[in-house]
């Protein structure tokens, strides 16, 4: 298996049943993982800030590194990839409270809300999510299955199931 290290403010698309993607020190980030079971297309964004008006040029050339531009820059690779919208499995993991640890600035959470939103606002639902607190945490999806495993520092490795949809559901 081909381990492919998506880094802070990244993202990966893959449709080779091989590879592993894998994001490390998930704080207040937050990381979408998206997973096509039909057309075996996996995806994992790694975003940092919310919004990316306060900064129009870094979003321009680095546009994982927000939410606003990062999400739909991962469906449409996944499409790219054969991937459909109403097949994907969809998981988000991190949003903690790790260094604002008097909650000033609540990065995690405007982080989740706005992946909330903007994925509301596109008619797709997460399926599972694993968020808040106050551990950083590393993900791994397969791109065979599908299987999402989050953990954090040395500890136990946890899979994140998505739950199923129910008929007629977008």
């Amino acid at each position: 298996m081909a381990s492919i290290t998506v880094g802070i403010g990244d993202a990966h698309v893959s449709s080779d049943p091989n590879d592993v993607l894998v994001t490390h020190a998930l704080g207040s980030c937050i990381a979408v993982a998206i997973y096509d079971p039909e057309a075996h297309v996996a995806g994992l964004l790694h975003f940092v800030l919310p919004n990316s008006k306060s900064s129009p040029h870094k979003a321009h050339t680095h546009p994982c590194f927000f939410a606003d531009t990062g999400i739909p820059s991962l469906f449409l690779a996944a499409y790219a990839l054969g991937a459909h919208k109403s097949r994907l499995s969809v998981r988000v993991v991190g949003g903690a409270q790790v260094m604002d640890l008097g909650g000033v600035f609540n990065v995690g959470k405007q982080n989740y809300l706005a992946c909330r939103k903007i994925l509301w606002s596109a008619g797709v639902l997460i399926g599972a999510q694993e968020v808040g607190g106050m551990i950083s945490r590393t993900v791994r999806l397969d791109v065979d299955t599908g299987r999402l495993e989050w953990s954090s520092g040395s500890g136990p490795k946890h899979e994140l199931v998505a739950r199923a949809r129910s008929k007629g559901e977008r």
